[in-house]
């Protein structure tokens, strides 16, 4: 028992001890300049992201939920963000393809940790279309393609064996190989249509600066934009 509790006590000295690493000062963020519309500011904090070192700056959370509403979450990477949204790739069949056939919503989280940063994105999740999704694929690295070629209907499902899974990617490694253009039917693009995008960067003094963009077809851009406390 108190092998137990000095375990406890010493893990929780870890965790009150930890600091977050940022790279030198923080950048300062004016909410005055910021733009009407949260897809320029977004492009701009990750390509500065990108710059600053910063390891995957594309990777990012991926929260959704089901018809029972109990959340899940894993990290995916971003394809692209345009005017349409966030685009992301995943099979239908996974459970996050599942969860999004059964409630086409989900929050999407970026975090910078070198410059203090953080992107919550949140809304309406729709499929691009099997052209599209088709396209994304063949744009992947051909490891990316073998990976989903060996996931294809089975992702997240059960595995019996580690063995099995070097089969099937051993597999689809040489499938990929012979035929660069591969499908895999259940490969989708899904885009995230954001109707809420916030910004949050820490301060030192942490008076940290947090914008928040809400969809507003009477607002310049259409989206009302607003502070929020830290």
């Amino acid at each position: 028992m108190s092998d137990d509790h000095d375990e406890a006590e010493a893990f929780r000295a870890l965790l009150r001890g930890l600091r977050v690493p940022h790279a030198g000062e923080l950048p300062v963020f004016d909410p005055a300049t910021a733009p009407n519309a949260p897809l320029p500011l977004f492009r701009r904090w990750l390509r500065e992201a990108a710059e600053a070192g910063e390891p995957g700056p594309h990777t990012m959370s991926l929260a959704t939920a089901g018809a029972e509403c109990r959340p899940s979450q894993r990290t995916v990477m971003l394809h692209d963000a345009d005017e349409r949204g966030w685009h992301f790739g995943t099979h239908r069949t996974s459970r996050k393809g599942r969860e999004l056939a059964e409630r086409p919503y989900a929050s999407l989280a970026f975090h910078w940790m070198r410059s203090g940063r953080q992107v919550r994105v949140g809304g309406r999740v729709r499929e691009a279309g099997p052209e599209e999704s088709a396209a994304d694929l063949r744009g992947r690295s051909p490891a990316a393609l073998a990976a989903a070629l060996a996931g294809s209907g089975r992702q997240s499902e059960v595995l019996g064996s580690y063995e099995e899974l070097l089969r099937a990617f051993e597999a689809a490694y040489e499938r990929a190989e012979r035929e660069p253009d591969a499908a895999a039917p259940t490969w989708t693009l899904y885009v995230l249509e954001a109707d809420e995008v916030e910004f949050y960067q820490e301060e030192a003094r942490r008076r940290h600066v947090r914008v928040r963009y809400r969809r507003d077809p009477g607002e310049a851009g259409g989206w009302r934009r607003e502070l929020l406390w830290p």
